[in-house]
């Protein structure tokens, strides 16, 4: 029983994810995956909860950390969306416009 409950610990840890907003000019994301695309206006992250997009003004990505699954994002943020099923025809026209 020790091992089932230590396994469940392991499996929540790897699927956890924390966004951190400081006053609206820096973002700090854990359990980011991969950077799919940015640029100054949006950024669109694969994350551990599904895709994230954040979007803004002046985007720049302050930090990268791939092995830990960090990213830090600077500017004036607007927004920010989880694309997943749920938000159905929108998600799909979001990722028909970035594959043009």
């Amino acid at each position: 029983m020790n091992q089932y409950y230590e396994h469940q610990q392991e499996n929540k840890t790897v699927q956890e994810q924390d966004i951190v907003m400081r006053s609206r000019r820096l973002l700090d994301i854990t359990g980011v995956k991969q950077v799919e695309s940015f640029d100054n206006e949006e950024f669109l992250l694969e994350t551990v909860m599904g895709f994230l997009s954040v979007r803004g003004h002046n985007l720049q990505m302050k930090n990268l950390d791939v092995e830990k699954g960090i990213v830090s994002i600077k500017g004036k943020i607007s927004e920010i969306v989880y694309l997943d099923d749920q938000q159905g025809e929108k998600a799909k026209g979001f990722f028909s416009k970035l594959f043009k």
